[in-house]
């Protein structure tokens, strides 16, 4: 009922737009309240109303969206959709793009696009790394699995979450490298030993230290979808939805003392664990979840060997800030003395594209490469990334830019 709503809402927001369109001679567009619902009214518009029934007919990746939310059960569907509260940083996160125009260059030579980066040492085939999500099994039989078969194909690097529901061995395997490894460092620190051991036994090259859901957050989205579902869903989740609970379930926690964990991120949780981890491990430390200068300054200070721009795609503080917004002042504080990247809300080439010419060494992609899992499996992961590569790869050409080192701020105009 609320997918019809949503559709009929669109096509009479277009028919308004239509309606006062100059091209008919009639008023401007006062009934827009800015560039970002005339660009949602579009982007809406322009999505067929016919969900696609195989990847091969999606425009772009949010087609794989509808598909997705057909097929998962609902509160499946809402841990994916929900941002925190009314939602305002994940919506922030897209509409910060709009704040952003390119400065297209001519008569360039762009037959040869060149998308690799180098990062630690290693050169990626591209800039788009998969994101750390937890409980991809929520979204596929074969979750983490799937989605490192479709990284490995497409030449794309990928971070495996703390609470992946498939082991680190086992996705390093379907994966054929050792991915980086997302940390929650828990109030236990025999428990972020254990683990921080067994991902560096494993050969993870990076440890991503996530910091950016501290204190907790209210996902109203969530809470909404999960009072439509149904289900028994204490068949799957054994042991109810406390943290201590969920985390039993998850192999990375396998054969270690869980009981005294309570949190992920504890209430006291200070730079000195930056320090503690940097001393524990030789992995390279990155710092996730960062959004000001003075945080990125300290990450320097403390030791940090890169730091990812995020909001936890919306899901974290409801600061309304989107990470777009962000990475300006982070790229400012960091002084070019260790990679940046950054996460959150990214959908487009272009937004790619912002992103790099913003001072971002790469661009993690998280919601889009889970509605292509849920939509398609492996197949859909694929045609995710490959979407996005078209379209960077386009947005480059039309920029005059043939690799990613020459995306710089030039190519930019700030509204």
């Amino acid at each position: 009922m609320k997918k019809a709503l949503d559709e009929g809402d669109h096509r009479r927001r277009f028919l308004r737009l239509l309606a006062t369109s100059p091209l008919l001679g009639l008023s401007g567009l006062s009934w827009l309240e800015s560039e970002v619902e005339w660009r949602q009214a579009l982007d809406s518009f322009a999505q067929s109303e016919e969900i696609i029934t195989s990847p091969e007919q999606a425009l772009n990746v949010m087609e794989f969206e509808a598909v997705a939310r057909q097929k998962l059960p609902p509160a499946h569907f809402g841990y994916l959709a929900t941002g925190v509260t009314d939602d305002g940083t994940l919506r922030a996160n897209r509409e910060g793009f709009a704040k952003y125009q390119l400065r297209v260059r001519r008569l360039r030579d762009v037959q040869k696009i060149d998308l690799s980066v180098r990062l630690f040492g290693t050169t990626w085939d591209s800039p788009i790394i998969l994101a750390p999500v937890g409980s991809q099994k929520a979204f596929h039989p074969d979750g983490e699995i799937t989605v490192a078969k479709a990284a490995r194909a497409k030449g794309h690097h990928k971070i495996l979450s703390t609470h992946a529901s498939s082991s680190v061995e086992a996705v390093n395997e379907a994966l054929g490298a050792p991915t980086w490894f997302q940390l929650y460092p828990t109030d236990d620190w025999t428990v972020t030993r254990g683990l921080t051991k067994r991902v560096e036994a494993a050969g993870c090259p990076v440890l991503v230290l996530t910091v950016d859901s501290q204190g907790g957050s209210l996902r109203e989205t969530f809470a909404r979808f999960r009072r439509t579902d149904l289900r028994q869903c204490t068949d799957c989740h054994v042991g109810g939805f406390t943290y201590n609970a969920m985390i039993r379930r998850r192999p990375m926690f396998q054969g270690l003392e869980l009981s005294k964990v309570t949190t992920q991120l504890p209430l006291n949780l200070n730079w000195d664990i930056v320090k503690r981890l940097k001393d524990l491990t030789p992995m390279k430390l990155v710092i996730k979840g960062l959004a000001t200068r003075e945080d990125a300054e300290l990450a320097v200070e403390h030791g940090a060997d890169g730091v990812i721009v995020s909001n936890h795609g919306g899901r974290a503080e409801d600061s309304r800030r989107g990470t777009i917004e962000c990475l300006p002042e982070v790229v400012a504080g960091v002084q070019g003395k260790i990679p940046v990247l950054i996460d959150g809300g990214f959908r487009r080439g272009t937004d790619i594209f912002k992103a790099l010419a913003l001072g971002a060494q790469a661009v993690c992609i998280g919601r889009p490469y889970l509605w292509g899992l849920a939509a398609f499996g492996q197949a859909g992961v694929e045609a995710v990334l490959t979407l996005l590569r078209r379209e960077l790869t386009i947005d480059m050409r039309q920029a005059g830019t043939a690799s990613i080192a020459q995306i710089t701020r030039e190519y930019l105009l700030e509204q």
